[in-house]
């Protein structure tokens, strides 16, 4: 998917701020939102596609002045939301009783309430087994594609022409995973690709990336 969420391999943001001695948590509802993000894939309340897609709906200028750990709290509020754990109305209001009186005490649940059917997708036997289309040594190039949905294709490595260095065999597509479409397994690759190739002249000369990559993005050359 298009957008600022996206931003390997852009430019023009300046250097990387490093902070000698940083805290893993610089607040205590770091930690929580950690915990929160943590228990409930666990539970398998969503999968981690659906948590990086949960990250994606964020409006752009929201992603760019929110924190890390405020990103991921937003994606576990979207995700809960989205698969009917909890409501909107029910997270404002909770909001609204905290901000009355922030030691408000959690409401005791009702045990006889069932929870709610969630959206959960499983992987079916029925879905064919991947083969490898690819060998080591061989030269691809990545599709050109602008899907809306979530993909773990990176926007500035679309259209490059790369050498598969691994064959790692099939593992669960990010594209169908992240939206309840099922696993649709397919052969991941190692594929480097040349500095150049990807930031042209401006990149550092004798230098390559590799990335690994599903099947379905790549065609051969």
């Amino acid at each position: 998917m298009n957008g600022i969420h996206d931003m390997g391999g852009m430019h023009g943001f300046g250097p990387v701020q490093i902070e000698e001695d940083e805290p893993v948590f610089h607040a205590a509802w770091e930690g929580r939102a950690r915990a929160m993000m943590q228990l409930t894939l666990a539970q398998r309340l969503y999968n981690l596609d659906a948590f990086r897609y949960g990250i994606e709906q964020m409006e752009p200028v929201e992603y760019l002045r929110a924190s890390y750990f405020e990103r991921w709290l937003t994606s576990v509020t979207y995700n809960l939301i989205q698969q009917g754990v909890i409501t909107l109305d029910e997270l404002d209001q909770r909001t609204r009783q905290l901000q009355r009186d922030p030691s408000a005490e959690l409401p005791i649940l009702n045990s006889s309430v069932p929870a709610p059917a969630l959206q959960r997708v499983e992987r079916s036997s029925s879905e064919p087994v991947a083969v490898a289309r690819f060998t080591v040594g061989g030269t691809v190039v990545t599709r050109a594609i602008h899907p809306l949905h979530h993909t773990r294709l990176p926007r500035y490595m679309r259209g490059k022409r790369g050498v598969i260095n691994i064959v790692h065999g099939p593992t669960p597509l990010p594209d169908t995973r992240a939206h309840g479409l099922g696993e649709q397994p397919g052969i991941v690759y190692s594929v480097r690709f040349t500095a150049q190739e990807l930031w042209g002249e401006a990149a550092e000369p004798r230098q390559t990336v590799s990335i690994d990559l599903w099947d379905s993005y790549l065609e051969p050359v």
